[in-house]
């Protein structure tokens, strides 16, 4: 979207990556709203495909196959993604409340985030006992326990619906693969597990037909699963299930898959729900109690239509409301939505056949499985295939014009209007700690047209900046890691940090909108600045295409104790901080080919803080250090050698890289600044024997918020690897050692 021609001037909130909302965001792909800003708030960056899942637990599919990229999505519908979870809505200043993030506003939200099985209140959650939902807990605890099957092992399932039976056969099926698969690498396995299944009605799977419920309890008798009808749990204690009954069952792992619950912020928020705390909504999807939420899949009950909490509904629901949430939007009137009563499900066995479930009617087959598994991977190719299947007349063409602004000013006629930065200022400073700083002589709270601040006696000042456009597009979090990186050549010479001026593009929008932008911005780089204890003291914010920021950045340092580029030493050993791979992984996913888990671990990389380290490389007698950024690490590598005039042998498998960043790389994936980086490979003397090296084309990725690359004496690295690793550097890794340079001979040998 072009927001100089589309200003935006509203905000959709999406809360939630379920089935619904994953279904909407296909569709604004497609078809964009001019002027709409669009927010997905979810936990987790990938969704998880309900129909797939129980697969997924059995092994028959990847993690990937059956869970829906989120960044991906995102990206292709120009939608900011992000990561943190909701906990409040208030809805007398339309703000959803999040954990990590600044509350975020919005004109329209719609809430997609399932339920989560309703759990008595003697049985609190722990590593032993587990919900079926939310499912990124689950799996977490699923896979830990197909990693380390203990030799002995009772397995209990509470509740007998659809998902624990479901469930129960699946992981049967894995378990005895685990145990197949062990049993080829020892003459005799004394390991076994049994499951046992407690439900406390009389039949199991009470939403089907009586032929589905006798043959699923023929099914999970044949596999040995123990089943235990009209018991209600009531008690877990020292390994054991204890029911109503007084019937005493021993498990060690217990999964919960029993009745559907909502969380407690819905019902306080102040919408009307129904008993069970669900929101209750209208044929429109729309909230009954105010106009301005929607809702849909499991957190939602239609208050015309009884329906259950199933997948096959938050499926149906997504096009129907999608389509009220552009009518909304518009200003038109909103469309009713009648689901239907009858649907069909198939239920994996876990064996590669399926029971197919219809009203009266109830069938078993392999054929069937074929047919759940070609309808499951067409459902998630739609996402997958999505950047190929979307058209340049669906982005240059949207289907209702906003109010264009023709023409925006340039020069200081585009600069941020005064009384925006004046009530997003105000807002930072309500949030922050009340504490005057004695250096900072004029700073935000004074109306002077520039910051005075005092350096310390003894000191130099040391300045730098950077300015780049938003990487994500979450302005909180592009905050953070843009001020990380700025920061981080302060730190890389010995500096305290001490102050920062801020410079900050913002996209055309209504007055509103870009306050709301400028203030998610500043508050990501002002929670780092406090973190580094350092202050903002001014800045600079004008109108573009797309959100751009960086920050000038002031440390002091004391003049003998400054760590620079031309302090390598022969005998030393170079240590570096954290893995590379940020620019071939960013330049993936802008090609919709990078995994969401790659991408999260690049970010959790990006806004990890460098100052610790620079701490722990002065107390362990470091005398040159840079961070890794924009060069790459042979590219800064070299500025050091050349500048020292020494030379480096390097170890290109102790490198630490990224997760993805090797797949991206083999891909043929490079940021666009690699060729340019490429030269640098001039410097290494065995250049031409490592071009066919894998990870070689990695020492020139360019790095965003990359690590610290020191020089210390060898018998200080035991010790500085180890104050790293505790800091919380746990890839911190010796990758070189430095050597006298010869004559004729390139400065970098790696091996």
């Amino acid at each position: 979207m072009n927001s100089s021609t589309h200003p935006i001037s509203k905000d959709l909130v999406l809360v939630g990556g379920g089935h619904s909302h994953a279904i909407a965001l296909r569709t604004l792909a497609m078809h964009p709203l001019p002027g709409v800003r669009i927010t997905l708030i979810s936990d987790p960056s990938d969704t998880p495909y309900s129909g797939m899942l129980p697969g997924h637990v059995a092994g028959f599919y990847a993690h990937e196959e059956c869970h829906i990229n989120l960044r991906s999505l995102c990206q292709a519908a120009q939608v900011t993604l992000i990561c943190d979870r909701a906990i409040g809505l208030d809805l007398a200043t339309n703000r959803v409340q999040c954990i990590n993030h600044p509350a975020i506003a919005f004109d329209i939200v719609s809430i997609d985030i399932g339920s989560t099985p309703i759990l008595p209140p003697a049985f609190p959650l722990s590593k032993h006992h587990v919900g079926a939902k939310p499912i990124p807990a689950f799996l977490e605890w699923w896979y830990h326990l197909c990693e380390n099957v203990p030799s002995s092992l009772n397995l209990g399932i509470v509740g007998g619906g659809t998902g624990g039976v479901e469930l129960a056969l699946n992981m049967n099926h894995r378990l005895e693969e685990v145990l197949r698969h062990q049993e080829r690498y020892q003459e005799r396995s004394e390991q076994h597990f049994t499951i046992h299944l407690f439900h406390r009605g009389q039949q199991l799977l009470p939403n089907h037909n009586r032929w589905v419920q006798r043959h699923f309890q023929h099914l999970l008798r044949d596999r040995n699963i123990q089943l235990y009808l009209g018991e209600t749990v009531e008690g877990i204690a020292e390994g054991a299930i204890f029911c109503a009954s007084g019937l005493t069952v021993p498990c060690d792992e217990t999964v919960w898959v029993t009745g559907a619950a909502a969380p407690r912020w819905i019902a306080q928020s102040g919408l009307t729900v129904d008993a069970d705390g669900f929101i209750l909504v209208n044929d429109a999807l729309q909230s009954v109690s105010h106009s301005q939420v929607f809702a849909a899949g499991d957190i939602a009950t239609m208050s015309h239509y009884s329906r259950p909490k199933a997948g096959v509904f938050a499926v149906r629901q997504g096009k129907p409301l999608v389509e009220n949430l552009q009518n909304a939007l518009r200003g038109r009137s909103l469309k009713p939505y009648r689901p239907q009563k009858n649907y069909l499900s198939l239920i994996g066995t876990g064996d590669d056949s399926a029971v197919a479930s219809y009203g009266i009617l109830g069938l078993h087959g392999r054929w069937l499985w074929t047919l759940k598994d070609q309808i499951d991977r067409a459902f998630m190719n739609r996402f997958t295939t999505l950047a190929e299947t979307m058209t340049p007349d669906d982005a240059i063409h949207p289907s209702s014009p906003a109010s264009p602004i023709s023409m925006r000013c340039l020069g200081c006629g585009a600069k941020i209007g005064s009384s925006i930065l004046e009530r997003v200022l105000q807002r930072i400073r309500d949030e922050l700690p009340n504490a005057k700083r004695e250096d900072i002589l004029l700073g935000l709270d004074d109306p002077d047209d520039a910051a005075v601040v005092q350096i310390p006696s003894g000191n130099v000042m040391v300045q730098t900046i950077d300015y780049f456009p938003a990487l994500v597009s979450d302005p909180f979090l592009f905050g953070q890691i843009s001020t990380n990186h700025s920061l981080s050549d302060v730190f890389a010479m010995g500096a305290t940090p001490q102050s920062a001026l801020a410079i900050a593009t913002l996209p055309y929008a209504t007055e509103p909108k870009q306050e709301e932008t400028l203030y998610q911005l500043l508050s990501g780089a002002v929670k780092t600045l406090h973190q580094a204890q350092a202050v903002l003291i001014g800045g600079h914010t004008i109108e573009g295409e797309t959100l751009a920021f960086g920050l000038a950045c002031n440390g002091v340092a004391r003049p003998d104790r400054l760590l620079r580029k031309n302090g390598l030493h022969p005998g030393q050993v170079l240590i570096l901080t954290k893995p590379i791979g940020t620019g071939t992984l960013f330049a993936a996913e802008m090609r919709h080919k990078a995994k969401a888990r790659w991408i999260d671990g690049a970010i959790a990389s990006m806004i990890s803080s460098n100052q610790h380290a620079a701490t722990c490389f002065l107390h362990h007698g470091a005398t040159a250090c840079t961070d890794i950024t924009g060069f790459g690490l042979l590219g800064h590598l070299v500025e050091m050698v050349k500048a020292s005039r020494v030379a480096i042998a390097l170890q290109l498998e102790a490198v630490p890289m990224l997760e993805g960043a090797q797949d991206c790389i083999q891909q043929g994936i490079f940021s666009s600044l690699y060729p340019q980086n490429l030269r640098a490979s001039q410097w290494v003397a065995n250049d031409s024997a490592l071009r066919s090296h894998p990870l070689f084309p990695l020492l020139f990725d360019p790095q965003t918020s990359g690590g610290l690359l020191a020089s210390v004496p060898s018998a200080q690295v035991d010790a500085c690897l180890a104050a790293l690793k505790a800091a919380g550097y746990c890839h911190s890794t010796a990758i070189g050692s430095v050597y006298p340079k010869q004559d004729g001979v390139e400065a970098v040998t790696i091996s």
